[in-house]
């Protein structure tokens, strides 16, 4: 029954001109499965839906999906398999039964009712820092257990949970043709930097960002074939470990803050997104079976 008055829901608001206005998030969220179609994500990462996503299974071999209410272990079938292949190379790591998957996208992408801007098209996917050390969580506990913080000094070090392991599995994750970028705070990107001894390529895709202390955010470049989607530019050339650095030194002394113009006109609000600001193909992603 409520699949059935999500899906006239949805169909009301889609076909109804006088309902243009309400909130993608609304439509998008109101979708339980994804749509029987051919797997491609639509528009950008921050602004766009997925077609005929694949449900990463609750439990796996190496994974579980964490959070199970939100209903957002959805991803394109690339997704999920990249999902399965890393967490293969984490259950290898010492102290490590595989990996614990939170948010990858809604059903059918979309903006989401609360939480992530992006996560919109399926490619996104955030791997929690917490090691396994069991992969038979109840439906109970996956909703009220935590991750870990890696963080010190407000983001500028690693603290004493973090582990070669982590660097590894970083390091795995990164190296992955299909990995356009992984967000992680920046004290985590500088030991990274400081650590590797080896080929440092892989850790130009590493980038500095606020938050991701508690989990990692993998973002998937657009798969071959896929005319409909758009990629993020690509990173800065060269390591980017000086960049980080200076995210470090900035949270350690931070510069002046910069002068406010009394004259200047205040930031209007974010506007929510309708499915008229989405990929036209979007309209034809909610309307499917």
């Amino acid at each position: 029954m409520k699949r059935l008055l999500a899906s006239l829901f949805i169909a009301i608001c889609v076909s109804n001109p006088a309902s243009a206005e309400t909130a993608a998030k609304q439509l998008f969220g109101a979708k339980p499965t994804g749509s029987r179609q051919q797997p491609a994500p639509f528009g950008s990462y921050a602004k766009g839906c997925v077609a005929g996503a694949v449900q990463l299974p609750e439990t796996g071999p190496t994974w579980q999906a964490m959070r199970l209410s939100r209903n957002r272990n959805w991803g394109h079938p690339e997704t999920i398999d990249y999902i399965e292949k890393l967490s293969r190379f984490a259950a290898k790591q010492r102290g490590w039964e595989g990996l614990y998957i939170g948010d990858i996208s809604q059903p059918r992408g979309g903006p989401m009712l609360s939480g992530h801007r992006s996560h919109q098209v399926g490619l996104d996917i955030d791997i929690w820092m917490l090691p396994p050390d069991r992969l038979n969580l109840s439906a109970n506990t996956r909703e009220n257990i935590s991750s870990i913080s890696m963080r010190r000094n407000k983001g500028a070090f690693v603290n004493s949970k973090w582990t070669p392991q982590h660097h590894a599995i970083l390091r795995a994750a990164a190296k992955d043709k299909r990995v356009a970028r992984i967000f992680v705070f920046p004290g985590a990107k500088v030991q990274m930097c400081n650590d590797e001894t080896g080929d440092r390529r892989w850790l130009r895709k590493i980038r500095p960002w606020w938050g991701h202390h508690y989990h990692f955010h993998v973002r998937l470049k657009c798969p071959k074939g896929a005319r409909g989607c758009a990629n993020q530019a690509a990173p800065p050339a060269g390591d980017g470990c000086a960049d980080a650095q200076k995210w470090v030194n900035d949270i350690l002394n931070p510069p002046p803050p910069k002068p406010v113009d009394p004259n200047a006109p205040k930031p209007k609000p974010r506007r929510e997104y309708t499915l008229a600001d989405l990929p036209q193909q979007c309209a034809s992603v909610l309307q499917s079976n």
